[in-house]
C-alpha cells in the first residue's frame, strides 16, 4: 500500500488497464493526472492546444483501436463538448476514458460547474470515486465497460479527491493488443443518415446501461438506523460518514445513469432520505425524478463550494464538530504576481494609461487585484481577444478609453489564435497583447506550440508567434521585453493611438523557469515614501510604519523593475562594485 493523490491513481488505473495514449490540455484540478501517466512506461501522452483538440485525438486513437485516457477540468469539458456528444453516438474503438475534474469552491477557477451534467445531457456513463482506490479500481474498470457498451466513460472527480492522498495498492499491466479498424461508415461518419441509427443504437445503449447500474459493484448500500438515509456520491460521501454516524447511506459510484429500483428500494427502507450533493441539484432532481420523495435538510445545505461534516451537520440542526478557530490577528495573504514577474509592468502601464483590459485565463489574471487593478474583464480562454472585439464594436464612432486584450501565449494557442483571425477577418481595430512567458505558467509550467516543449520531452516543433501573426494578416506587430518599462510604456501608447489592430508580443521568460536571482535591490535613505514602488504590487516590496518604502532581499530577485519607476534613484542594487 501506498499514498496516491486520486490523480495519480488515476493515471495508475489507466496505466494497469493497458491505456496506450493520454492527451490533454492541463488544468487544475486535473493537471497532474497525464503528467504522471507520462512517466509510465509503454504509453503515450500529449498536451493538445485545447481540450476540444484533446477529445478529437482521443477518439482517433479509440477508432484505430488504442485505449485512451483524455483528462480536463471542468470548464475543459465545456470546450470538449461538441466532440463529446457525437462521441456517445459513434462508440468507441479501444476503451475511451475521460477525466472531468470539477472545483466546488472554486480553487482555480472561474466558475463552480457539475459534471454530472454532461453525462446525462450526452448520455455518456460517469463514475464517482470518493477516494484514490477508487480512482484506480473505477478508471481501471471503466476501459474495459467502455468497450463492453461501446460508449466513452466519464471518471468525475472534485478537488478533493484530485489532491488528497489517500492508500492505493498498485496492480500489474494488463496489455491490449490494438483492435483490429476495419473501415465502418455508418458507426464513424455522423452524417444524418447515418446519425439517425447511430441514435437509435444509443438509445438501446441506455437501456442496458440502467440495467447494469442495479448490480454494479460501485453502488453500495451501508445500512444502519432506519431514521435517516442519505444518498450522496465521490468526496460528499467522505463527509457524510463523518458527520452523520448513525445514518444510512447509498453511496453512488455511478451517478449517470442512477440504479432506479436500488434507490426505490432504499429509500423505501428510510424514514426519510436526503441527498448530500456539492454546488448543484443533479442528483437531488435525477432522485426525485425517479419518484422517490426527497427530504428538504432541517436547516437548509450550502448550494455554493465546497462540504464539509460540519455544514452537512448543520444543515440536519446538529452541532458543528468543535474545532480550533483561525486566529483573528493573522494578516491576509492575498494571492500576486511573483517577485519579478514580467507580466507587471504591462499591468502597471495598463493602469497608467487607464485602458479598459479585457483579459483571460492564466496567471496574469492577478493583474486584476490591487494595487495594479488592470483588468475589467475575464469570462473563458480566448475571451480576451473576443471581448475586446466587441468592445471596439459597441464604442465605434465614439470617444472612448483604450481598449487593450491580454492573453498569455498558452492561452492564445488554446483559443485565443481563432478569435483573431475573426477579428482580423471583420478587419477589427483595438489592441492585443500577448503576454508571452514562455510556458503555462498558472498549471504548473508545461509546454505548449509556442515554446515548443511536449509533455514527455520529445523532439518539436517550436511555433513562431509572430510569423503566425503576420501569416493571418495582422497590420501591426511589435515584440518588446515587457521589463523594460519605457519600451513597454512606448508600444501600448502607439498601438492603443493607432486605428489599426495592433498586437504586442511580451516576451520573457516566467521567473520560475530558470529561477535565476541577481543580487537584491535595497531602499537608501533618500525614499521619500511618495509610495510609486509599492503600486507595482511586488511581494519583495513593503511600507513600514512612516511610509517609506522597504524591499525584502529575500524575496527579491534582482529584475529591477522597481528601480524604473523610482524617481529619486532610492532604490538600488546591492550589487558590489565591479559584479
Amino acid at each position: 500500500m501506498e499514498l496516491l493523490s486520486g490523480n495519480e491513481a488515476i493515471a495508475q488505473g489507466a496505466w494497469e488497464a493497458g491505456c496506450r495514449i493520454g492527451v490533454a490540455y492541463p488544468g487544475t484540478p486535473s493537471t497532474e493526472t497525464l503528467e504522471t501517466f507520462a512517466k509510465m512506461d509503454g504509453v503515450y501522452a500529449e498536451w493538445c492546444v485545447n481540450e476540444k483538440v484533446a477529445v478529437e485525438v482521443g477518439v482517433g486513437a479509440s477508432a484505430a483501436g488504442a485505449r485512451v485516457l483524455s483528462t480536463m477540468k471542468h470548464v475543459g469539458v465545456n470546450v470538449a463538448a461538441d466532440p463529446l456528444f457525437t462521441a456517445a453516438y459513434t462508440g468507441v474503438g479501444g476503451g475511451y476514458v475521460v477525466l472531468a475534474a470539477d472545483d466546488p469552491g472554486m480553487y482555480s477557477s472561474q466558475n463552480e460547474q457539475d459534471s454530472h451534467y454532461y453525462a446525462a445531457a450526452a448520455h455518456i456513463p460517469m463514475m464517482d470515486p470518493a477516494d484514490s482506490a477508487e480512482a484506480l479500481a473505477f478508471t481501471r474498470t471503466a476501459f474495459d465497460l467502455s468497450e463492453r457498451f461501446d460508449v466513452p466513460f466519464f471518471i468525475r472527480s472534485s478537488v478533493r479527491v484530485s489532491h488528497t492522498k489517500t492508500p492505493v495498492e498498485r496492480g500489474p499491466r494488463t496489455e491490449h493488443e490494438l483492435k483490429p479498424y476495419e473501415s465502418n461508415p455508418a458507426k464513424w461518419v455522423m452524417m444524418p443518415a447515418f446519425a439517425k441509427p447511430r441514435r437509435k443504437v444509443q438509445l438501446e445503449r441506455i437501456e442496458q446501461l440502467s440495467k447494469w447500474a442495479e448490480t454494479c459493484e460501485f453502488n453500495r448500500v451501508e445500512r444502519k438506523g432506519a431514521a435517516v438515509g442519505v444518498v450522496c456520491a465521490g468526496a460528499a460521501y467522505q463527509h457524510v460518514v463523518e458527520a452523520l454516524p448513525d445514518a444510512s447511506v447509498f453511496k453512488l459510484g455511478v451517478t449517470y445513469p442512477l440504479p432506479a429500483q436500488a434507490l426505490r428500494k432504499f429509500a423505501a427502507g428510510v424514514d426519510a432520505l436526503y441527498v448530500v450533493e456539492e454546488g448543484s441539484t443533479y442528483l437531488t432532481d435525477a432522485v426525485r425524478a425517479l419518484g422517490v420523495r426527497v427530504a428538504d435538510f432541517p436547516c437548509g445545505l450550502p448550494r455554493d463550494g465546497e462540504l464539509t461534516p460540519g455544514l452537512i451537520r448543520t444543515a440536519f440542526g446538529q452541532e458543528a464538530p468543535a474545532h480550533a478557530q483561525a486566529p483573528a490577528d493573522v494578516p491576509g495573504r492575498p494571492p500576486a504576481l511573483c517577485a519579478g514577474c514580467p507580466h507587471r509592468l504591462v499591468f502597471k502601464e495598463l493602469s497608467r494609461i487607464k485602458a479598459v483590459v479585457t483579459g483571460d485565463i492564466g496567471c496574469y489574471t492577478l493583474g486584476a487585484l490591487p494595487p495594479l487593478s488592470a483588468m475589467d474583464t475575464c469570462i473563458d480562454m480566448g475571451a480576451s481577444v473576443s471581448m475586446s472585439h466587441g468592445f471596439e464594436l459597441a464604442w465605434a464612432g465614439t470617444e472612448h478609453r483604450p481598449v487593450v486584450a491580454v492573453i498569455g501565449d498558452s492561452t492564445f494557442a488554446h483559443s485565443g489564435l481563432s478569435a483573431l483571425i475573426s477579428t482580423v477577418y471583420n478587419k477589427g481595430a483595438g489592441t492585443v497583447c500577448v503576454l508571452d512567458n514562455r510556458t503555462t505558467a498558472m498549471t504548473g509550467r508545461q509546454g505548449n506550440p509556442f515554446n515548443g516543449e511536449t509533455l514527455q520531452h520529445r523532439p518539436s516543433r517550436e511555433l513562431d508567434l509572430e510569423s503566425v501573426l503576420h501569416a493571418i494578416g495582422v497590420p501591426d506587430v511589435r515584440t518588446v521585453d515587457p521589463n523594460d518599462m519605457k519600451a513597454v510604456r512606448l508600444a501600448l501608447r502607439e498601438a492603443t493611438r493607432s486605428d489599426e489592430l495592433s498586437v504586442i508580443v511580451f516576451r520573457s521568460p516566467c521567473v520560475l523557469i530558470d529561477r535565476i536571482r541577481k543580487p537584491a535591490y535595497a531602499v537608501a535613505d533618500t525614499c521619500t515614501a511618495c509610495g510609486v514602488c509599492t503600486t507595482l504590487g511586488c511581494p519583495a516590496i513593503a511600507k513600514t510604519e512612516d511610509g517609506h518604502a522597504v524591499i525584502d532581499g529575500g524575496m527579491c530577485i534582482g529584475c529591477g523593475q522597481c528601480e524604473q519607476y523610482c524617481a529619486f534613484k532610492s532604490i538600488v542594487s546591492t550589487a558590489k562594485e565591479g559584479e
